[in-house]
This record gives structure tokens, C-alpha cells and sequence, in this order.
């Protein structure tokens, strides 16, 4: 059984995953039109990814004697100035999801909720390969600069982009 404040800092965090979805939605739509047809399909993935979270936290708390509650979202931004600055202002959201993560382990183990601690360490990994993620995208376009042809190249490849942390790498 969930505590209260257990239920709501989950609550809390189904709420921040699913403002995740949307802000990758948006920077997807924002690639799109701009003829970034692989920066959106990764975005679009990812934005599907971000909802995957936030399901497998709602089937928690309602697995766990809790509700689940769907609350209203704020509105991602819809523009920006460059490829890169969407990509720093992806990284800084990647960065507050973590924080809000390591929050959330703390709160499970000053309840004595060993269950949800335990559930929570997948996102503990999942936001280490977040970040690493965003920050191997963002040394990428550091790299090409203003370069329209690297941006050309970059665009194309990013759909296969993988990162390997040392978080997925568990012991057999």
C-alpha cells in the first residue's frame, strides 16, 4: 500500500513524464517543419518513449492501492531559435526529470517503501542514458558548428544514434 505522500510525489512524477512526451511532441513538430525529417522521427520516438514512462508509473500507483491521477499540463514551447537550442533546453529538462527521479528515491526510502524504491531504480538508469543521450546529441552539433552540410549528415544519422551507458551495462 502507498502512503500519501508517496502517492503524490508519484502522482507528481506522472505528470513531469508526461509534460516529457509533450515537449519532445513539440520539438518533433518543430523539426518537422523545418525539413528535419530525422531529428522529428527521433523526437517522435522519443516523445512515444516519454509516455511509456509515465503509463508504467500510472499502472503502479493503481497496482499499489493508490490513484492515479491525469492532471493538466503545461504548454511546451513551440519555437526556437536554433537545432541547438532545442537540444540544450532538451538536455536541461533531461537534467530536472533526473533531479525529480532522485527525489523520488529519496522520499521511497525516508517512507520505509522499499517496494518503491526498488521500482524507481529503472528510472534511475533510464535518466543516466537520458542525459548521456541529450549530451552526446549536443557534442555532436557542438562539433558541426555551422556547417549546413554536417547538419545535412547529423539529421540523417541521428535516427540510429546509440549511446551506451555504464548504468545498462548490469552484470550477468
Amino acid at each position: 500500500m502507498l502512503s500519501k505522500i508517496i502517492e503524490d510525489a508519484l502522482n507528481n512524477q506522472i505528470r513531469i513524464e508526461a509534460e516529457s512526451s509533450q515537449i519532445y511532441l513539440a520539438m518533433a513538430c518543430w523539426a518537422e517543419v523545418k525539413g528535419l525529417e530525422g531529428v522529428s522521427n527521433f523526437m517522435y520516438a522519443q516523445s512515444d518513449e516519454e509516455r511509456e514512462h509515465m503509463l508504467k508509473l500510472i499502472k503502479f500507483v493503481n497496482e499499489r492501492g493508490g490513484h492515479a491521477q491525469i492532471s493538466q499540463l503545461a504548454a511546451p514551447n513551440v519555437t526556437f531559435k536554433s537545432i541547438k537550442e532545442m537540444f540544450e533546453k532538451l538536455f536541461e529538462h533531461e537534467v530536472y526529470v533526473s533531479q525529480s527521479i532522485n527525489e523520488l528515491v529519496h522520499i521511497s526510502l525516508q517512507e520505509k517503501d522499499y517496494a518503491s524504491h526498488n521500482f524507481l531504480q529503472w528510472y534511475v538508469a533510464e535518466q543516466i542514458e537520458e542525459e548521456a543521450v541529450a549530451r552526446t546529441i549536443l557534442d555532436k552539433i557542438n562539433m558541426i558548428g555551422d556547417d549546413k552540410g554536417g547538419l545535412y549528415l547529423f539529421d540523417r544519422d541521428i535516427e540510429n544514434l546509440t549511446v551506451t551507458t555504464a548504468a545498462a551495462n548490469t552484470p550477468q
